[in-house]
């Protein structure tokens, strides 16, 4: 292996930062993807962004990176206590299409929305109803050793039968077993889980199939285990995703991959926090969410939002509003405004000084603490010690981890004269294209005047 750059994390695992390291030059990623039956939220993509300067992190470092990402396309409930509909269904029901449908439309969004705040598409994508058959085979496997009972409407793992299901998340059992308020059914224990659940004799699912045990569809958490296991070498580098998943889909992904295999299932567990709006977390569920097509159509920049993000550590909480959003727009063109003034390219394009990146590789390596590395890159570009040639190289090499296009120019802006119902001319500026629906939106307010 040649050298690596120093890098830590902090471990959801160990609730501590941690040196890394990998058993190669290539490290084992697996983020959970998007469960494709609505348009992403701002704060969903929000992990998306933590988890691509992960990668480019790693990269950095020395390291190559095999990132797998699944698509979930089947078996998400509506309810953590594997009750409810599936998300899917539900979607599909909402806008009178398939289930396939809705999962490809989905799936299109989400990509394009990933290609627009420029984060790197995974090495391999995966979806859940392509791998059903790893997914049944997981479930024998658990079923031949023991952990799992058979109810009325599927099957289940046992979480008795493994004493370190509550380590990961810190749960104190006999306490959630307590205060639980939920109607368990046959379930042995309020921590047990679904692996497997029966289609109801009374419901046409449009994704079904046989199984030992009868006809069916996988659990949400079995699909990502058996498909990180097919494409990743155990134990797993790393396996991210956001907090929510803590408590109930990692712990679950844990259980059952261990539990299977009798060997450690990831190495290193990294976890993105909340975007909050002023009455909680951003969430489909709520119907409070922001799409990054309606902050597109304020005439805000996509990559905006990326810069956005950079305001607070990944792990801590981030308040949206789009007054925040808009100055981090602003402070976006200025940086870039600032990098055209201060920086010439050189006649060869060559390494820069380690001397000048120094500090914001350090702030990097030390848990992705982005806000720290941008105060470095503006130190960098106000700098009169270095070169207008030299800044170049060192602003080149921190935007392959920023992913802000530094060095693109500045896109034109727009003016737009419009004449509004009742005879008023109406000038439009924006640093950003107008697209027709803000144009609307502007009008009407002139006109509410």
């Amino acid at each position: 292996m040649k050298p690596k750059s120093e890098i830590s994390f902090y471990n959801t695992a160990s609730r501590s930062k941690e040196s890394f390291s990998a058993a190669s030059d290539m490290v084992g990623m697996y983020a959970c993807g998007p469960t494709v039956y609505n348009s992403a939220h701002i704060g969903n993509l929000r992990t998306y962004i933590f988890e691509d300067v992960l990668k480019r992190a790693l990269v950095a470092a020395g390291y190559g990176v095999n990132h797998v990402m699944n698509i979930t396309d089947v078996g998400h409930l509506t309810s953590d206590e594997d009750t409810g509909e599936d998300k899917m269904e539900k979607g599909a029901a909402r806008e009178g299409k398939t289930v396939w449908e809705i999962a490809d439309f989905y799936t299109g969004e989400f990509k394009q929305s990933l290609r627009d705040l420029n984060i790197l598409g995974p090495t391999r994508w995966v979806k859940a109803t392509d791998h059903i058959p790893e997914m049944i085979a997981m479930i024998a496997a658990l079923e031949e050793k023991g952990f799992t009972y058979t109810t009325a409407d599927g099957v289940y793992f046992d979480t008795g039968k493994f004493p370190r299901y509550c380590d990961f998340a810190r749960i104190d059992a006999a306490s959630l077993a307590a205060g639980s308020r939920i109607d368990m059914g046959e379930k042995r224990a309020v921590t047990d889980f679904a692996l497997w659940k029966f289609s109801p004799k009374d419901v046409r699912r449009q994704m079904e199939w046989p199984s030992p045990w009868g006809v069916g569809f996988p659990g949400w958490h079995i699909e990502c285990s058996a498909m990180a296991l097919k494409y990743l070498p155990q134990p797993l580098d790393i396996h991210c995703g956001g907090s929510d998943h803590v408590r109930v889909h990692h712990t679950n992904e844990i259980a059952q991959a261990e539990a299977a295999t009798g060997r450690q299932f990831v190495r290193f567990w990294l976890h993105g926090e909340f975007l909050v709006l002023d009455k909680g977390k951003m969430a489909k569920s709520g119907g409070n969410f922001v799409t990054l097509k309606s902050v597109a159509e304020r005439g805000i920049a996509p990559l905006a939002y990326r810069l956005f993000c950079f305001s607070a550590h990944y792990r801590s909480p981030l308040t949206f509003s789009f007054e925040a959003l808009e100055a981090s727009a602003a402070a976006l063109k200025n940086l870039k405004s600032q990098i055209a003034a201060e920086t010439a390219v050189p006649a060869e394009v060559s390494e820069p000084v380690a001397q000048i990146c120094a500090p914001f590789y350090a702030a990097v390596n030390d848990d992705m603490n982005m806000s720290v590395a941008l105060a470095a890159l503006w130190d960098i570009v106000r700098s009169k010690v270095w070169s207008k040639a030299e800044k170049y190289c060192a602003v080149k090499n921190a935007d392959e981890i920023l992913g802000l296009n530094l060095l693109v120019p500045e896109e034109r802006g727009a003016e737009i004269k419009t004449t509004a119902p009742s005879g008023f001319t109406v000038i439009i500026k924006s640093a950003q294209p107008i697209t027709d629906t803000r144009q609307s939106e502007i009008v009407a307010k002139v006109e509410a005047r």
